[in-house]
């Protein structure tokens, strides 16, 4: 996968965000972590109508679904402000489909890609390296 220049990479989970910047002119990968402000995940994922009950998601779900759609607003207001020239998420799958039900679509037009995959536990050269495989 080729990644632009100057791309934001965002990096999530159900309980973290990470957030680097792509500093090496294309094809080339070498991101520098950005700092990420604390986000406030009240009640805004897609679980928010449900309460837990057999057949419904339980808190820890949907605390995780609230923090997905959080960073999604985090990263709508970042694009609609014109911080994104793309953006290239990796996200473990019920996160990645977490944030896709709360993109803008200032934020979708400017997605240069999607990886399944829980990372952010992993060092920078980790994820430069499951990026260079895409």
């Amino acid at each position: 996968m080729i990644l632009p220049h100057d791309a934001i990479v965002a990096v999530v989970d159900g309980e973290k965000l990470r957030l680097f910047r792509n500093r090496a002119p294309a094809p080339n990968i070498r991101l520098v972590e950005l700092d990420v402000p604390e986000i406030d995940a009240v009640n805004q994922g897609s679980g928010m109508r449900h309460r837990s009950v057999a057949a419904n998601p339980d808190e820890a779900r949907l605390r995780e679904d609230d923090f997905a759609a959080a960073v999604a607003g985090f990263l709508n207001r970042m694009a609609l402000e014109g911080r994104i020239g793309a953006l290239y998420v990796v996200a473990d799958p019920r996160s990645l489909g977490e944030l896709r039900r709360h993109y803008h679509d200032e934020t979708r037009s400017r997605l240069a890609g999607e990886m399944a995959r829980d990372l952010t536990g992993h060092t920078v050269e980790a994820i430069e390296a499951a990026l260079a495989k895409e």
